[in-house]
């Protein structure tokens, strides 16, 4: 009965997060270039099924914007949804295998730099691409998986491109919906009793079918047609919801692409997840510590669910388990319940769902990737220094122009170089006084640290003292302790004294304090 415990502040709880999540489910979608039924069928798995296996009891899952690249970009190399879909099973499965294997740590394996850099790149191709949404240019060849499509033009280039295809009426919605999102960000909604429990996106929905419709009734040319708008299937029940769902092609098996994007899914979504739990942990009022490899097995049958049933990947989000904390959710039935509510949508709402404007999600996408580049970000990065910014701007530059995946693999090895780079500048000090002299290892040495060794001894002059310190580390390579050994054994001809520090807790058996 524990799960129902909390059911007094879970239920309205739930119940926002719901009003969050829906929009932003079909959002998702759209920007997926998936259709947008998936995206509310990874929402109900996210809630229902996500929700009762996490060990956490606050975080939320759902589609991330965060995957929207990678989705875009699989669906068009796979070509087609189905063969998508495998991938997404088949990511489950890898997040299963995680999870078993106790990986929960390896976000901690990222630099910052770099999972900061591709949230930001992410927010910048979401705005990109949105864009031409926000105008009412709904066309599928208006889109492109990368940076630079096919005919040679790239995400920036198009925008100069489509102003013969702009519907005044989508740019009224598109523009009002921001104007309403960026009021939703002050103080003054925030602070207000009222206003700060109805999501911003929720408004923004509103507002977009009630300004069509008015456009129908009074401005006939400014209104959208069906083209322009959400487009679910009306469903009579449960029995033709199943009808509705996809499945995956698995005899795409033997595709090698199926696996590399499966690959890409599984570790990006994990890190997103991991990054969110931790975030909801620090939210959370009773300072909750969750499993994170219960998360990863969590998320690893949610995924595998989603490709066998039609569903965008999921991963835990920090948005709607940010709204659930901030609604006064205390348990896991608000994530169960808010994914309930989203399946009652689906089997009874989709008539007036229908009457969204893409517009308007394309508003909520647009003011999610700015969210993503907050200025902040930028600023924090550079004043960090050069071993912050250059991974940082590094994984931006390489996401927006090749993919996912290959700019987080480029912004690790630089972000390593540096930590290289820092390790081999701190790894020895050098330091003279008169004619004494002094090298002290401070960090593990490794073979590359061989010539700088090599450099610092050539330094010491002959008839002089040398004091030599590795006490407090716990590993030299075999080459560097060859090169103390032989500067020993050759400094008696040239008058050099030299002391090797000891001590009992030594680590490595040259500086170890000798038996009697």
């Amino acid at each position: 009965m524990g799960f129902f415990k909390t059911f007094k502040s879970d239920l309205p709880a739930g119940l926002v997060v719901y009003l969050v999540a829906l929009p932003l489910c079909l959002g998702i979608a759209l920007a997926s270039g998936a259709p947008l039924f998936s995206g509310i069928i990874t929402g109900i798995i996210g809630g229902i099924v996500v929700g009762f296996l996490s060990d956490s009891k606050l975080s939320v899952s759902g589609p991330a914007a965060g995957l929207t690249v990678i989705v875009f970009a699989a669906i068009a190399t796979l070509g087609s949804f189905e063969a998508f879909l495998v991938s997404v099973f088949i990511s489950g499965i890898i997040q299963l295998v995680l999870g078993y294997a106790r990986a929960g740590i390896i976000g901690h394996f990222f630099p910052v730099s770099v999972i900061t850099g591709m949230l930001t790149a992410i927010g910048l191709s979401i705005i990109l691409k949105q864009i031409p949404h926000a105008f009412g240019i709904d066309l599928n060849d208006i889109d492109t998986a990368s940076f630079v499509d096919k005919y040679g033009e790239n995400s920036i280039t198009q925008l100069f491109l489509i102003d013969d295809f702009i519907l005044l009426g989508a740019t009224i919605i598109s523009v009002l919906s921001m104007g309403i999102l960026f009021l939703w960000d002050t103080q003054f909604i925030k602070k207000n009793p009222v206003t700060k429990l109805i999501p911003g996106p929720l408004v923004v929905v509103i507002l977009g079918i009630v300004l069509n419709e008015f456009f129908k009734s009074n401005m006939s040319a400014l209104a959208l047609s069906s083209a322009h708008l959400v487009e679910l299937p009306e469903l009579n029940g449960f029995a033709s919801f199943i009808g509705e769902l996809r499945f995956p092609d698995f005899s795409q098996l033997s595709n090698p692409d199926v696996y590399v994007v499966a690959g890409t899914i599984a570790v990006v979504g994990s890190l997103e997840s991991l990054l969110s739990l931790d975030a909801s942990d620090k939210l959370d009022p009773n300072k909750r510590i969750s499993s994170p490899n219960k998360e990863l097995k969590a998320q690893g049958w949610g995924n595998m669910l989603a490709g066998l049933i039609g569903g965008l990947p999921l991963t835990a989000v920090i948005v709607r388990s940010s709204a659930n904390i901030g609604a006064g959710g205390k348990g896991k039935l608000s994530a169960v319940f808010h994914g309930v509510l989203l399946l009652v949508s689906v089997l009874f709402l989709a008539p007036w769902l229908n009457y969204i404007p893409l517009a308007a999600l394309a508003a909520v996408l647009i003011h999610v990737g700015l969210k993503l580049n907050k200025v902040s970000i930028y600023k924090n990065a550079i004043k960090s220094g050069a071993d912050q910014y250059i991974p940082f701007f590094s994984t931006i530059i390489v996401i927006l122009f090749t993919d996912l995946l290959k700019g987080i693999l480029f912004g690790i090895v630089i972000g390593f170089i540096f930590v290289l780079r820092s390790n081999f500048r701190s790894a020895i000090i050098f330091s003279k006084v008169k004619n004494n002299y002094m090298i002290q290892i401070t960090n593990n040495l490794y073979f590359f640290h061989k010539a700088q060794l090599r450099r610092m001894l050539q330094r010491v002059p002959k008839d002089s003292d040398i004091l030599i310190d590795g006490t407090s580390v716990s590993f030299i390579d075999h080459d560097i302790l060859l090169t103390l050994k032989d500067f020993c054994a050759t400094s008696e001809r040239n008058n050099i004294n030299v002391t090797i520090k000891r001590s009992e807790t030594a680590a490595i058996s040259l500086f170890k304090t000798e038996e009697v």
